[in-house]
């Protein structure tokens, strides 16, 4: 069975087409990149899949399950990181973890689940200090945390590394690529090809809302006889 089906998806704001008949799949246990320019469509595909957005046409199945007909169903097996996520800033680290803990986890694997929160967020001596004091690079690292630590089937993370430095992005990627070990799928977009190349199993390149590219990232590199990911970019949405 495949983690998502996506078939000829259809977006409409108003009169605004933002997503134009998109179709692709995602194996279970991959790690799936959604890649292209600002307002190409990646941020409306993700919130869509999530279900925070009405489908306006076409067809959406996750884990089998109409993305419309079933979206209770849905939602019970994915977790949603936007790229705008924050939590609360009063809490500690350690407290929040705890509080997601409490509303996700049975009550015999709230400790279990908790004990992955910590090992994923990976603060150390700054885990019982407020949210709010921590920087930019730790927030992150908390709410990347919160994503997995729920193991949801298929998680689903909107620009996973957006603006963090060197340390902070590798200690992110290399959470996520232990939670695709272990058998949970990985929907992610980002900005930085570097990251999808080095993370992703396959990638699709979304450009004024339409799937224009997609395949491995060597599949990719040798169609469009670039020496990366980032030229394979550059070559689509010029083109």
């Amino acid at each position: 069975m495949a983690a998502i089906e996506v078939n000829r998806l259809t977006k409409k704001y108003g009169q605004f087409l933002a997503l134009k008949e998109i179709s692709f799949s995602v194996k279970e246990g991959e790690v799936y990149g959604l890649i292209g320019p600002n307002g190409a469509g990646k941020t409306t595909t993700l919130r869509v899949l999530s279900t925070l957005l009405e489908v306006t046409s076409g067809e959406v199945k996750i884990f089998g399950h109409d993305l419309v007909k079933e979206a209770n169903e849905v939602r019970k097996m994915i977790s949603y990181l936007p790229e705008d996520a924050g939590a609360y800033k009063n809490m500690t680290g350690r407290e929040y973890l705890n509080f997601i803990s409490a509303f996700f986890g049975e009550s015999q694997g709230r400790k279990d689940m908790l004990e992955r929160g910590l090992k994923f967020a990976h603060l150390d001596e700054r885990i019982d200090d407020k949210v709010d004091t921590y920087s930019k690079g730790m927030t992150r690292r908390l709410l990347v945390a919160r994503a997995l630590m729920i193991r949801p089937r298929l998680a689903i993370l909107d620009e996973l590394t957006s603006g963090l430095d060197v340390l902070n992005a590798q200690e992110i990627r290399r959470t996520v690529k232990t939670s695709a070990q272990q058998g949970m799928t990985i929907l992610l977009s980002s900005h930085n090809m570097l990251e999808v190349e080095l993370m992703c199993d396959r990638i699709a390149l979304i450009n004024d809302g339409m799937i224009v590219a997609s395949g491995t990232p060597r599949e990719l590199k040798e169609q469009y006889d670039a020496p990366n990911i980032e030229e394979v970019f550059v070559k689509v949405v010029t083109k």
